[in-house]
């Protein structure tokens, strides 16, 4: 018998050692090709982080599109954009493509690029816009001084420098105005029709570890005809420059949220659509509106009794109302509010004989809500599981005038009740019809509301509402809305006088637009987010029997 020991194969060395060599030659070409893969990654070409990281960090909003003629032919024509930020910005914009980034010698390394308008706070009650982009690969970093060089019909390239960085000024003669760019490393160039603006872009140092926008990953902003980007915490010291009336409460809930967030743009020819989400921050100081992050989104309902006069609207709806309530506890109580509130409705315990808090608590519904109308009538609405049962606990707490409503004998009952939303309600008269626990600051505006609930003058029974709520979700935790025809009389009362002149004047302008909407649905944490806003439609005042 043969012996397997005795016998052993034995391959020669040589040939052993092809097999290794092939397998290390192959395991490096793969990390080679792997190198040069995500090298052509981060190409000026595919710079959406560095360029979103280069825009100075005091913007609250950035729009970001792709430069190629698809997007351009898709809004040509179109009022939409022309009524958000003016016909002649439009115009300016369109002519500086045209010459610029259209120009021969630069085309083939910004045609396809991302472009991003940012909107800053500016000096002079001003809001400034800032445009900014990156250069394509293998892109002659001279370029720009070639065309300086070059004479160009309508345009004039002169080198300079903003705050020492390397720049141009560029006029445009079809417009008559000059546009300051200036560039930073790995080809990232920003302008702006504002000089400010391209000395602030200049100047600005992105710090390593700060976030200031979410950054969406680069196959779903190739996928996405535009995009949103929010800055939250920007938005107060945009609306500063907005609105003369600091104590303004529009959008004032989302204006003091500490978060970001990112939107597509949904194409549609009469309306803005966008969708995305909102990503909270849980290290900074929570909002009123964190406290709505663990709730399921809720049908919206209340916004149906809302009055044909509403000018703006926050609605709040909660899935599991006690635990709002004890989160909203411990919301006050670390804001240092609980001995006032203690103070309060023991106040009430001893003078009245009711437990207020648990009482109301038994009977709170799901939403409740703050509407301005066009007389700037200021209602809170808030659904009840059962009116009746809260009626003689109202009364006992209230000086009555009549039957039907009162006025509260004790102060900011409703803001320790609901919240920070509801502070405006100091002092309220109230009534409850039906399930619905009705509040304002004085008799006539109740009687007002009283009027519209008696005889259905509901926004819901308008056919342009009924055309613009089709662009809403239906279930959400917090829903924004405002129309812009009856919001006219609170513009001029509390915006910039600058601002209501471009309001008023401009055509195409904000005025052509009927309502817009903005709402955050709850989902892991966060908030998924829609943001809608449409142009007028005819018989926006007409009211269905």
């Amino acid at each position: 018998m043969l012996s397997a020991k005795n016998h052993t194969l034995r391959v020669p060395k040589k040939t052993m050692r092809r097999p290794i060599i092939f397998s290390v030659i192959l395991f490096v070409a793969i990390i080679f090709l792997a190198v040069l893969y995500f090298k052509n990654l981060n190409t000026p070409g595919s710079r959406t982080t560095g360029v979103l990281s280069a825009i100075p960090n005091n913007a609250a909003l950035i729009f970001e599109f792709n430069n190629e003629d698809s997007f351009y032919d898709i809004f040509n024509e179109n009022k939409l954009f022309a009524s958000v930020i003016g016909t002649t910005q439009i115009g300016e914009l369109d002519t500086l493509r045209k010459q610029l980034l259209d120009n021969k010698e630069l085309r083939p390394f910004f045609n396809g690029q991302d472009v991003f308008i940012s909107f800053h706070p500016a000096k002079d009650n001003a809001i400034g816009m800032l445009v900014s982009t990156s250069a394509g690969k293998n892109f002659d970093v001279k370029a720009f001084d070639k065309l300086s060089e070059a004479k160009q019909k309508g345009l004039n390239i002169t080198s300079t420098t903003f705050g020492g960085k390397k720049g141009y000024d560029i006029f445009l003669a079809d417009v008559n105005k000059h546009f300051y760019l200036a560039s930073k490393e790995k080809g990232i160039y920003a302008g702006s029709f504002s000089k400010e603006m391209t000395e602030l872009f200049a100047a600005y140092t992105p710090q390593k570890d700060q976030k200031n926008f979410i950054q969406l990953p680069q196959q779903q902003t190739s996928n996405s005809l535009a995009n949103l980007y929010i800055n939250y915490a920007q938005l107060n010291p945009l609306f500063d420059k907005l609105l003369k009336n600091k104590f303004s409460d529009i959008f004032k809930s989302q204006r003091l949220l500490p978060a970001l967030g990112v939107l597509d743009l949904n194409f549609k020819s009469d309306a803005l659509m966008f969708s995305g989400y909102t990503e909270t921050d849980p290290v900074k100081a929570s909002s009123y509106v964190s406290l709505f992050l663990d709730q399921q989104p809720v049908v919206n309902q209340l916004i149906d009794i809302f009055p044909s006069t509403t000018a703006y609207s926050v609605n709040f709806a909660v899935s599991d109302v006690k635990k709002f309530k004890k989160d909203l506890s411990a919301w006050q109580a670390k804001a240092g509010l609980q001995h006032e509130k203690d103070s309060l409705f023991n106040k009430i315990k001893t003078e009245a004989g009711i437990s207020l808090i648990s009482e109301f608590n038994k009977v709170l519904g799901k939403e409740f809500a703050v509407v301005t109308t066009r007389f700037m009538e200021k209602l809170a609405i808030v659904t009840l599981t059962d009116g009746s049962e809260l009626r003689p606990v109202m009364n006992n707490i209230s000086k009555m005038d009549g039957e039907e409503i009162g006025q509260f004998n004790y102060n900011k009952i409703p803001f320790f009740l609901l919240g920070d939303a509801f502070s405006m309600f100091n002092h309220p008269w109230f009534m409850i019809v039906d399930n619905y626990l009705v509040l304002a600051n004085s008799k006539n505006e109740l009687m007002s509301y009283r009027d519209s609930y008696f005889n259905s003058k509901f926004q819901s029974k308008l056919q342009a509402y009924n055309d613009f709520s089709k662009l809403l979700t239906q279930r959400s935790n917090i829903s924004w809305y405002i129309n812009f025809k009856n919001s006219q009389a609170v513009f001029k009362r509390d915006l910039n006088n600058s601002f209501y002149k471009a309001y008023s004047n401009n055509e195409p302008g904000w005025k052509n637009f009927y309502a817009a909407s903005y709402q955050l649905s709850a989902a892991d944490k966060n908030f998924y987010t829609v943001f809608c806003m449409n142009l007028n439609q005819p018989d926006t005042t007409s009211v269905n029997k």
